[in-house]
């Protein structure tokens, strides 16, 4: 047993501890044990495109806490740790890193590059998780850029598309027209804008005149029809007629849709090919005809005429001049705008060809599945089951993009027919390797066309739970110990991508939920209020955190900021009361390692109340702190070991046995023992507790202190301390907590009376106004005359006058 120096530098103990987790190899998922149970986090494969900001510190430090603790519990831990690799995001940051275009260079010249981006900031982000003091065990690292992995998602894609989940087809989609590719619904944010309405006469074929509202005048060529609502007076007789549309030399019919709010605008509406999703549903509903008018740069095309080559708002602005004549009305609305999640451009939609997989059919089973799981909070499965019911179409995903993985597709150059990879092709890339075969199988002809396409990301990040559990490799019985994942840990923001991809996938293939709970974690929220970013100018640096206060502080800060599920407000006051806990923490260990000098833990001594009330209260806070992780109730956990440590361990027990640490020829050796001994249990006890939020700052304690009697190689292999609520003595903690009130009202009455607290009171008089209290009382008369510094001290059933003690008004202190 080792003494705790006065001063700890909180940074170089870090480092230390980083360095011997990962030499001593704690942290490693033991394949080969079969006699302790598995739990398997999903762990989310990041974007490396960025630094590691203050919300992964978040989402990173709430589902490590649970790996700690699962590990402490005797489970068997795997945490694993991937990387994204593909996807937009990536190209646009490599475009910018490297300033180049990636249509200036050529392609396998611009892979290149982008594989080099995510390299450097996967260093990066590995280097802060492992700051943070996540124990990943890093030899399940994976790359989704590998092309191991591709063979994965490869096969995944073969096996829905045997399974009839997969097709092709030329179908509006969101397109995005700065990164120039379609995009999922799950990629577009809708943002709230002020936009115009513009109130234009067109002219019915008869000559006369009917005013139509529209946000897109510059989509007016591409009208194909008029629509009003069938219960709309006003318009009923002209159901059926012929109308002019302006710019153009074609007349359409006016039709009657349900879908037509008379009280929007005019009340009249032209449908056109695309302006929103309703113009889909109105164009599939009456097989009406497709004009397109937009290019996929976003520019118009031949079809709009004299406005071909205008961007939208040029030709928007250039419209509504050419129309001045027929612009009756502009009035201001607020609309909801679609936005790329990737850049922030408005989205059009376009007609493309493209690969989808049919999800919509799964959404029954989506519910079904989402309310048989464990959500942490709750109420977070009604985002997935709502957002799975608001899906108007198929996820897409095919992306027009070169850094991802490629579709294993060619085309016969003859007559089209498509070739799908074989499994045993893969991993492929269509683009550099021809199909394994002579000749066409339908018409025999031997060229290929590759499918140039590549997939979403969410393709490759969406069957983590199966790649995880080792997956297509490992026979059956090796998978099922690792699928389901125990714990899926998603954000927010991401339900309607990760959380909801990854069940429509293994639901598809393997006809099995992908995880049995789902741990939900909340934004980090700036000084404004807002999402912490960059671009707002709210952002602060995870390095200005840990290289201040360390990661320990900063785990403290997110597991006990907030409700798990809720957005977390970043306030540097959180922060820095989060490391003077920290120093707390360390100064009172290193007074118990001082008086633990000459301690051996070989016995249990007989303790006086006080001792075995400060026991009590161990247990009751293992209880509670036992419960709340189980909940993933962070900040209960965090909460409930700080007011231990702070004020039941710190604040009032430690000034109450200094008397009898210190002063044994006057209180006796056998009670110094017993405050030994219960100091000795209780700091291990809190130390455990907290260890899975502070991981640091417990393991060198413990390793000073208790390393050397207990044998664990570290205070995260140690068994968590099993503690029911059938183990708490109530009375003591009853009687405990009122001695410890008589105690702490004395010494606020010396404060009141500007008296040092190691003044000496001549004769102290406690009325307790009962029998059954003053019997309590009069049993630890040693206790409060050692603390209070009392020569002589009285204690009544009697009641009196005097200075009443707080939560118990029936006793009163007089003598001071």
């Amino acid at each position: 047993m080792d003494t705790l120096p006065k001063k700890i530098d909180f940074l170089a103990v870090e480092k230390k501890w980083q360095r011997k987790w990962e030499e001593w190899g704690i942290y490693h998922f033991d394949r080969v044990d079969n006699s302790r149970p598995v739990y398997c986090i999903d762990t989310p494969p990041p974007y490396p495109s960025g630094e590691f900001h203050m919300g992964n510190v978040l989402n990173w430090t709430y589902f490590d806490v649970v790996a700690r603790f699962k590990r402490m519990q005797g489970f068997n831990v795997f945490f694993p740790q991937g990387w994204d690799c593909h996807g937009l995001q990536i190209e646009r940051r490599a475009e910018k890193e490297f300033d180049v275009e990636k249509s200036e260079i050529p392609t396998a010249q611009f892979i290149a590059l982008c594989r080099k981006f995510v390299d450097k900031y996967i260093n990066i982000m590995k280097t802060a998780i492992k700051r943070l003091g996540c124990s990943t065990d890093w030899t399940t690292e994976y790359k989704t850029m590998n092309p191991d992995y591709w063979r994965r998602t490869q096969l995944s894609f073969i096996l829905l598309h045997e399974k009839g989940y997969i097709y092709q087809g030329t179908h509006p989609v969101n397109w995005c027209t700065d990164c120039q590719t379609a995009i999922a619904d799950a990629e577009v944010n809708y943002e709230p804008k002020r936009g115009s309405l513009y109130h234009i006469s067109f002219s019915l074929k008869d000559g006369d005149p009917l005013v139509i509202a529209t946000t897109r005048p510059e989509l007016i060529p591409a009208c194909v029809t008029v629509a009003i609502n069938p219960e709309d007076k006003r318009y009923k007789k002209h159901l059926g007629k012929e109308i002019k549309v302006p710019t153009t030399s074609r007349t359409v019919k006016i039709i009657a849709d349900n879908m037509v709010d008379p009280e929007f605008g005019t009340g009249v509406v032209m449908i056109c090919t695309y302006g929103d999703k309703a113009d889909v549903k109105t164009v599939a509903k009456y097989r009406l005809p497709s004009i397109e008018v937009l290019t996929k740069d976003g520019k118009m095309n031949h079809n709009s005429g004299e406005y071909q080559g205008l961007t939208v708002e040029e030709a928007r602005r250039s419209i509504v001049t050419d129309l001045k004549e027929r612009l009756l009305k502009v009035e201001k609305i607020q609309q909801e705008i679609g936005l790329c999640d990737r850049c922030n451009t408005p989205i059009e939609i376009l007609e493309t060809k493209q690969f989808f997989m049919k999800t919509r059919t799964l959404t029954d089973l989506v519910e079904k599945t989402a309310n048989s799981l464990t959500w942490y909070p709750g109420y977070m499965k009604t985002r997935l089951i709502d957002w799975a019911k608001s899906l108007d179409w198929d996820w897409v995903i095919s992306r027009q993009r070169v850094f991802g993985t490629p579709i294993p597709i060619w085309y016969c150059a003859k007559c089209q027919v498509k070739i799908l990879a074989e499994r045993s092709w893969l991993p492929i890339d269509p683009k550099l390797h021809p199909p394994q075969i002579d000749k066409c199988p339908e018409c025999g002809h031997s060229t290929f066309i590759p499918e140039r396409d590549v997939f979403d990301t969410w393709m490759d990040s969406s069957i983590t739970c199966a790649v995880h559990s080792g997956w297509p490799d490992k026979p059956e019985k090796e998978l099922k110990r690792l699928f389901p994942a125990d714990l899926h840990p998603s954000g927010t923001d991401i339900i309607r991508t990760w959380a909801y991809y990854l069940m429509v996938r293994h639901l598809a293939l393997f006809d099995e939920t992908p995880y049995k709970a789902c741990l939900i974690n909340g934004m980090v929220l700036g000084r404004d209020g807002r999402k912490m970013s960059k671009s707002l100018g709210n952002y602060v640096a995870t390095s200005d955190v840990f290289d201040k206060y360390g990661s320990d502080t900063s785990r403290q800060w997110a597991t006990g900021g907030g409700t798990t599920g809720s957005d977390i407000p970043f306030r540097w006051p959180d922060v820095e009361y989060a490391w003077r806990f920290l120093r707390k923490i360390w100064n009172a260990s290193r007074f118990v390692s001082l008086v633990l000098e000459d301690y051996s833990p070989e016995s249990t001594p007989e303790l006086p109340l006080l001792d075995k009330w400060l026991l009590e209260k161990v247990k009751k806070t293992t209880v509670k702190v036992t419960r709340a992780f189980e909940r993933c109730q962070f900040n209960i956990a965090v909460e409930e070991a700080r007011n231990f440590a702070w004020h039941e361990l710190c604040d009032e027990y430690l000034e109450a046995v200094k008397h009898r640490l210190y002063r044994s020829e006057i209180y006796g050796e056998a009670k110094r023992r017993a405050a030994q001994h219960t100091l000795y249990t209780a700091l291990y006890g809190f130390l455990q507790l907290f260890a899975p939020i502070a991981p640091h700052i417990t393991e060198e304690i413990y390793q000073c202190v208790f390393a050397d009697h207990l044998q664990h190689q570290s205070i995260h292999t140690s068994p968590w301390p099993d503690v029911n609520e059938d183990d708490i003595d109530e009375t003591i903690i009853e009687n405990g907590d009122l001695l410890v009130a008589v105690i702490g009202e004395v010494r606020r009455e010396k404060a009141r009376r500007k008296m040092p607290l190691n003044a000496a009171i001549e004769e102290l008089t406690i009325y307790t106004g009962d029998a059954k209290i003053a019997d309590s009382l009069l049993s630890s008369l040693d206790t409060i005359k050692g603390t209070c510094k009392v020569d002589t001290l009285n204690v009544s059933p009697e009641s009196g006058e005097g200075t009443g003690v707080q939560r118990h008004p029936s006793i009163k202190l007089t003598g001071f």
